[in-house]
C-alpha cells in the first residue's frame, strides 16, 4: 500500500507539471501522488484546487498559473 493519500477534495496545492498524458492533461505529483491538471503544459507551475481522488491519483484545476 502507497499509505495515505497526500491531498483531499477541495485542497490547494502548488504544483510543476512534469509532463503530459495521452489524452492531453498536464500530470503533476505532489508527495509523489500524480495529479492530472487539464490544460497544463509541461513546465507549468501552477497552483491546483484538487476536484477529484482516487486511490492512485486525483486530478485538479488550476486556481492561477504564473
Amino acid at each position: 500500500d502507497r499509505g495515505p493519500v497526500p491531498v483531499e477534495e477541495g485542497q490547494e496545492v502548488d504544483v510543476t507539471v512534469d509532463s503530459v498524458g495521452r489524452r492531453g492533461d498536464g500530470i503533476a505529483r505532489f508527495n509523489n501522488f500524480v495529479i492530472f491538471v487539464p490544460g497544463t503544459n509541461a513546465g507549468d507551475k501552477v497552483k491546483v484546487r484538487i476536484t477529484s481522488v482516487r486511490n492512485n491519483f486525483a486530478t485538479g484545476e488550476v486556481v492561477k498559473g504564473e
